[in-house]
């Protein structure tokens, strides 16, 4: 006779199972409970013992079995080698910036600001808003919601000096986040094992947008203000490019904002060669000490094409971004986008042009300016105390990174493993260069959750650079 302890139960039934085939159907619990006089509390938690294991597969409706025991073997996957045959091109793997982190860690990688600083409550009323209307159902135009079109080609306007005629909402092409903007353009403007002009170190989306598109990279360096246009003079020349690709405000990861009289000088480089800037406006609402100019504004010729994401500052599930693009090039691009994606969500386009023109989304910004700026300012004087070696050229007017430089001889992978190991996540700068890094560099993302520990991160970091 068995007592109630549910271990005793569980031995019994494992001694049962171990000489039952697989598939056996075990008694039911009422049976079990009057087989073992235990109460069914104690039944199912010996049974609950025994699941865990993996000895049991239980059956809502049905019952209680035996476990198939399912012997491990090795797959063989090499017919794929002869079927795929070897890549074009190697893309680079998915950046550290991506990797998910666990909530006891301090996250310093990633690229995305903390969901506090997220119009959190405007996206939720849009959505609702959304779901109770047509775009649920329908098809929406190629190329986007004509709201949605108006509200960027508006936007871009208010910039738009006198003299210079504003894009029309027409210009205007909503594409399912930056990325695939990239690509697209990428694909159209460049072309497979044709050049493209980038700033050295860049956004690692480029990268892998480039690679996967089989364009050639030429990096152009940039300096604490912005790329030298003789050196990007030299490059269209030397390579007969046709398109750079920048970011002009707050550039990721270095925070670079271009002076006026450097974007004219860009320009007139990119005219003289007959070239497109490619301008990728992802950091518009993070300004912080300084506004955003884009340089899409100063021109109407055609030369710039404008990247604009709402994804960082809407919300992540809202991957929409629009692509501004005059003359023939909007054709081309257009007819690439119908060809990759059709449309984008009119759901999502639905809820974008809900929450843009809300009134708290003004309001919203505003705040975040203010959020940015504590973070901000938080890191550099933890850094300042706590890791003295890591070096600011200067700090951004806007953004959501630091571009930190470290002592030549500082071996990043190994740093990034410490600072891991002491519960933070950095990203070595190595992943934001075209080509090979011109030192080393950390990009620490200030935007993250929990600012209250940057002093802890920074005495991490500075611990690892033998600060202490």
């Amino acid at each position: 006779m068995f007592n109630d302890s549910s271990a005793r139960i569980a031995q019994a039934l494992r001694e049962r199972i171990a000489q039952a085939p697989p598939g056996t159907r075990l008694p039911s619990t009422r049976a079990l409970v009057a087989e073992f006089e235990a109460s069914p509390v104690t039944v199912q938690k010996a049974l609950l013992a025994l699941d865990t294991e993996g000895l049991l597969e239980r059956r809502p409706g049905v019952g209680t079995f035996v476990r198939a025991v399912r012997t491990a073997r090795p797959r063989d996957y090499r017919w794929q080698t002869a079927a795929l045959g070897a890549p074009p091109a190697r893309v680079p793997r998915l950046p550290t910036a991506l990797k998910t982190a666990p909530n006891d860690v301090i996250a310093l990688h990633s690229g995305y600001p903390d969901r506090e600083l997220l119009p959190e409550r405007l996206v939720r009323a849009a959505f609702t808003r959304a779901a109770r209307g047509d775009a649920v159902m329908s098809r929406p135009p190629a190329a986007g919601l004509p709201e949605l079109q108006h509200w960027f080609a508006a936007e871009l306007g208010e910039d738009t000096p006198a003299g210079i005629a504003p894009p029309t909402p027409s210009d205007v092409l909503i594409v399912p986040g930056s990325q695939t903007g990239l690509s697209s353009l990428f694909r159209v403007l460049v072309g497979p094992g044709r050049p493209l002009l980038v700033e050295s170190p860049t956004f690692w989306g480029a990268i892998v947008a480039a690679a996967r598109e089989h364009v050639d990279l030429v990096p152009i360096p940039v300096g604490p203000n912005g790329p030298d246009p003789d050196v990007l003079a030299d490059a269209f020349a030397r390579t007969g490019a046709r398109a750079f690709y920048a970011q002009p405000n707050f550039a990721n990861p270095t925070g670079v904002q271009w002076t006026p009289g450097l974007t004219e000088r860009i320009l007139d480089v990119v005219r003289a060669h007959g070239a497109f800037l490619i301008e990728d406006d992802w950091a518009h609402e993070f300004g912080i000490t300084a506004e955003v100019r884009p340089v899409a504004a100063r021109d109407d010729s055609g030369h710039v094409v404008y990247v604009r994401s709402l994804t960082k500052s809407v919300s992540t599930a809202v991957r929409v971004a629009a692509v501004v693009a005059r003359g023939p090039a909007r054709d081309r691009v257009l007819a690439d986008a119908q060809a990759e994606s059709m449309y984008v969500s009119g759901l999502l386009q639905a809820v974008a042009a809900d929450v843009l023109t809300q009134p708290g989304w003004r309001t919203h910004l505003k705040g975040l300016r203010h959020q940015l700026a504590a973070r901000r300012d938080l890191m550099v004087a933890s850094l300042a105390e706590h890791a003295p070696h890591a070096h600011l050229e200067a700090v951004p007017q806007g953004g959501l990174n630091l571009w930190v430089r470290l002592p030549d001889a500082t071996d990043l992978l190994a740093l990034a493993r410490a600072c891991e190991d002491a519960g933070v996540l950095v990203v070595p700068g190595d992943e934001w260069f075209p080509a090979e890094p011109t030192g080393a560099y950390l990009r620490l993302n200030y935007s993250g959750p929990n600012p209250g520990a940057f002093p802890d991160a920074a005495r991490t970091i500075g611990r690892a650079l033998g600060a202490d």
